[in-house]
């Protein structure tokens, strides 16, 4: 599902679209609550023009996103491009070299069309083993600095094991939650908006 907060026209207004997967699709919440939403609204108060169009598919995995990438850049011709995926890649057991190269692809198509990017990091629960862990959580660091991209460590920082601030399956934050989500990437957001 594609959710557009703005009109995508041609009005020349700059765009930054959201490239993810559930967390960033409004799952089990009221899209308006969204931490998606809740940038436009920053966005406008704050004086920026930026539009925000919403591209997150829930399950979304970095090789969807790979496949995705170029109709979205054709469509959209964003500014910036936040790109929020590998948490599917993880819960799959996707091999981290994969979810890397994925990553390359994705972030260089953009790079070429002339848009920013910035990353937000994801992490694993440990019973994925350390091994595989850590190799996942390396790729968001690995990615960011071979391709100079800002990034964060972890998108869920503060979220990712506080029962109040998670949906009933443990893993989707709720509606409490999505504030503190924008929070977590707003410094690399306003950052890449700045330059």
């Amino acid at each position: 599902m594609i959710l557009m907060t703005a009109s995508a026209g041609g009005t020349g207004t700059p765009t930054v679209l959201i490239f993810g997967d559930s967390l960033s699709a409004g799952y089990g919440i009221d899209v308006d609550q969204s931490w998606v939403s809740l940038l436009q609204q920053r966005l406008k108060e704050q004086g920026y023009e930026h539009k925000v169009i919403n591209a997150s598919i829930s399950g979304e995995t970095t090789e969807g996103g790979a496949t995705r990438i170029e109709t979205a850049l054709k469509d959209f011709s964003p500014e910036l491009i936040i790109l929020e995926l590998g948490g599917n890649d993880g819960l799959r057991g996707i091999p981290a070299a994969r979810m890397k190269s994925n990553f390359e692809q994705i972030i260089k198509r953009a790079q070429a069309s002339g848009a920013a990017v910035v990353l937000l990091g994801i992490r694993i629960p440990t019973n994925y083993g350390p091994r595989y862990s850590a190799e996942f959580e390396a790729v968001f660091r690995q990615v960011s600095e071979s391709l100079d991209v800002e990034w964060i460590e972890f998108f869920m920082e503060g979220i990712a094991l506080n029962d109040a601030l998670l949906q009933d399956d443990r893993i989707h934050p709720n509606a409490t939650a999505q504030p503190l989500l924008l929070d977590n990437a707003w410094p690399v957001i306003s950052a890449a908006l700045n330059q």
